[in-house]
């Protein structure tokens, strides 16, 4: 069942009694349950073991389930809940994965998530760090220097644009030059931009006890910018292909040459 879907035997020892147990869970180990991809192929495996389920077994299977944040529909598939943490991780950008440090993005991601459906403010806020974190993990994977207590936010989301050739001002090859393709650019930085405003006006912070007309879809429309924007901007950092890379290179050839 595991090898049908990819997987391979870690081959480390594991406390498990029983030959079929221990091999078992040398599989379970070497899943990276941080994958949602990953996650989606063990769950092709457990459904595997759930056709084989006695009525009983299969009722008692549902209710460990559903205390786990899964459902488990009538067809046999497993799938998280709409609210669960397994969920919130598969809409987090696989491109975290090829940075050497993502934890401020993975702390506004997880801000976001236990905020989102109860506290419209705190969303909000948190979509506007989830911006600052990201601008400033670009600067770091890049070591590009700025002062962290007098950069402001349009200043970080300005330059990280620049440095990976996002910003409607920068000429690149193929379409990432194009006209079209700028005017998304803008656009972006227009959205990264209106978050961080949004969250300043106090729409996003305590400064008020109420906020009239604060809604949870308008911590909805400042979450999806957000993530937007931080997906460009990772995605971009972490293509081996991406335009900048090779813009870099000849940057660097150039000073060597001089």
């Amino acid at each position: 069942m595991w090898e049908d879907q990819g997987f391979v035997a870690s081959g480390d020892p594991n406390e498990e009694a029983g030959e079929r147990r221990g091999l078992w869970r040398e599989f379970e180990d070497n899943v990276d349950w941080a994958d949602p991809v990953h996650v989606e192929r063990v769950l092709l495996v457990y459904e595997t073991l759930v056709e084989e389920l006695t009525d009983e077994a299969l009722a008692s299977t549902r209710r460990f389930l559903d205390r786990q944040g899964f459902d488990l529909d009538a067809e046999g598939r497993i799938r998280p809940k709409a609210d669960s943490a397994v969920a919130a991780a598969a809409k987090l950008p696989r491109s975290l994965n090829a940075l050497r440090d993502p934890e401020m993005i993975l702390d506004s991601f997880d801000r976001i998530n236990r905020a989102l459906t109860t506290d419209p403010a705190q969303a909000i806020g948190s979509a506007k760090e989830l911006v600052e974190a990201t601008a400033k993990t670009v600067l770091n994977e890049l070591n590009v220097a700025y002062d962290d207590k007098t950069a402001k936010l349009p200043w970080l989301i300005d330059r990280a644009q620049r440095e990976l050739g996002l910003h409607p001002q920068t000429v690149a090859p193929g379409p990432d030059g194009s006209q079209a393709t700028k005017r998304i650019l803008g656009g972006l930085s227009g959205i990264a931009v209106g978050i961080a405003e949004l969250r300043n006006e106090g729409w996003g912070t305590g400064h008020a006890t109420r906020r009239p007309g604060l809604r949870p879809r308008h911590a909805y429309m400042a979450v999806g910018a957000a993530h937007t924007w931080c997906q460009a901007i990772l995605d971009t950092l972490t293509d081996a292909t991406a335009p900048w890379r090779r813009q870099a290179m000849n940057g660097s050839a150039a000073q060597e040459a001089s």
